[in-house]
């Protein structure tokens, strides 16, 4: 029998999707930049289903592909042009939340269910799930673990390893790992469910977690403030976090050009500053107190900043939908972007106090390739993510341009890319903070991690993946090729 034969009378036809018209929607990734054919696609319904199929998938050397909400921003979530197509596993019929456990502070959810449902599942039993991303309406918590999503959660609560507790995956030889544990403290061997978070499907498929929660704020204080450069954000974070302690939550840093293109590219955005200004910042404070001692902190310490010349000006948010205004110009930069132009998006992590001079140094970088080309800047200051991002405007700049000579843009982005990425390494950063590796930074593995870290690495899939079907192609570098993603970076925009 067939794979798609095998797999219908193992899952039922339904779950089974062939024609074209049924599988086009999971083929591309949602930028347009990456996709391929796939020899069916799956929708499981529980985690049984997935095992089978994944043991049919086995027993045929089909490779697999294992997809979430497909927000991944390296190519990592759809087929590959090139090679055997895989069997591809959609997760969006498993949403259960199973369990919310109050008094452990832990919830048990299936890999299917999107974030945004999982953050108000627990905020109903006055509980936070506190990984945020600008995806989070459709992103899905099984890609958030493979991937190790960060978003702008990640300064007070960490990023999404931080809160997960255990873990249920189906192997590559279709065995089923029920690792659910609802325990902070475990020392009964390895913690191996920190070797699915971040291993991007090439290790097992991801059914379902035991997340971590944490006490609702009920109290918020938002401001949005202009620096006159990063050294002086710097200033202001450890202001912040020396006055206001651990009800600081949120420390994201843009630069002028960033927020134009919000204000120009995105209906019902609003300058939050009555001038314009080079740099700036949105702070948030949440903890369980009184709003109006948070209001307060908040006004007090960005009054010291004004007087230190750390602030330029500043806006405070007097209610809820003030608070949501100001967020929305932070996560539509997404958006924002992908109307403006072809952006050649980094992802680096820094040491927080190289933030300045990596920001100084890879603009001198990026200007020696392409010269005077626009950048703009995103950043979660606060956990030194720095979203790098030299940007051709759709009109073209210069020589380059996606349209008029796609061959020499395309040179000019690997190079870009490899700049940048070479000065975060310089100061002791890496080329991915949040993104992940997927299809798009594979040789950058090759290029920065060490050989021994290489190898260690390659022993554990070749011990839990010896057919090398799990998500071929991605996270692991060949280990000889001389093949380069350049082609492909530039084919869509940025998304931080």
């Amino acid at each position: 029998m067939s794979l798609v034969a095998q797999l219908q009378t193992a899952l039922g036809a339904q779950a089974v999707l062939v024609s074209e018209a049924e599988v086009a929607g999971y083929l591309q990734d949602w930028r347009g930049r990456y996709g391929g054919p796939a020899a069916c696609v799956v929708l499981p319904s529980c985690t049984q289903q997935v095992a089978a199929a994944v043991r049919i998938a086995g027993r045929l050397r089909v490779p697999v592909l294992a997809q979430g909400g497909n927000t991944s921003l390296s190519g990592g979530s759809v087929p590959w042009p090139d090679g055997a197509a895989p069997m591809l596993i959609n997760l969006a019929r498993m949403r259960a939340v199973r369990a919310i456990d109050t008094a452990n502070d832990s919830m048990v959810v299936e890999a299917g269910c999107v974030l945004a449902a999982v953050q108000q599942a627990a905020s109903e039993r006055r509980r936070l799930y506190p990984v945020s991303l600008g995806a989070e309406g459709s992103c899905q918590i099984g890609g958030n673990i493979a991937t190790n999503a960060g978003g702008t959660g990640v300064l007070r609560y960490g990023n999404t390893r931080e809160n997960v507790l255990g873990l249920e995956v189906v192997l590559p030889d279709g065995q089923i790992w029920d690792g659910l544990y609802r325990l902070r403290k475990n020392n009964t061997g390895l913690d191996l469910k920190h070797l699915f978070i971040g291993s991007e499907g090439t290790l097992g498929v991801i059914t379902a977690a035991c997340l971590k929660l944490h006490p609702l704020p009920t109290a918020q204080a938002v401001a949005w403030m202009a620096v006159p450069n990063p050294a002086a954000a710097l200033d202001m974070l450890a202001l912040f976090q020396r006055r206001c302690g651990a009800s600081l939550s949120a420390f994201e840093m843009m630069n002028g050009p960033q927020l134009d293109y919000v204000l120009e590219h995105v209906p019902g955005r609003r300058a939050p500053l009555p001038a314009s200004y080079a740099w700036h910042v949105l702070v948030e404070l949440a903890d369980s107190g009184a709003e109006p001692a948070l209001t307060g902190a908040l006004q007090e310490t960005l009054q010291q900043g004004l007087a230190q010349g750390w602030v330029l000006d500043a806006s405070l948010a007097a209610s809820g939908p003030q608070r949501a205004a100001l967020w929305a110009l932070r996560h539509s930069v997404s958006q924002a972007n992908k109307q403006a132009g072809i952006g050649l998006s980094t992802d680096c992590a820094l040491p927080v106090s190289a933030v300045p001079e990596f920001i100084e140094r890879a603009t001198l970088a990026v200007h020696r390739v392409m010269p005077g080309l626009p950048i703009i800047i995103v950043a979660h200051l606060g956990d030194g993510n720095v979203h790098f991002i030299p940007l051709i405007p759709f009109a073209g700049f210069g020589p380059w341009s996606a349209v008029a000579d796609r061959q020499a843009t395309a040179s000019a982005a690997s190079a870009v890319r490899q700049a940048v990425h070479a000065v975060a390494h310089a100061l002791s950063g890496s080329f991915s903070a949040e993104h992940g590796i997927g299809q798009l930074l594979t040789q950058e593995m090759a290029r920065f991690k060490p050989a021994v870290e290489l190898a260690m690495m390659r022993g554990i899939k070749g011990l839990l993946d010896p057919q090398q079907l799990f998500n071929p192609g991605r996270l692991f570098p060949a280990v000889a090729t001389t093949r380069t993603s350049a082609g492909t970076d530039v084919e869509g925009t940025s998304d931080e």
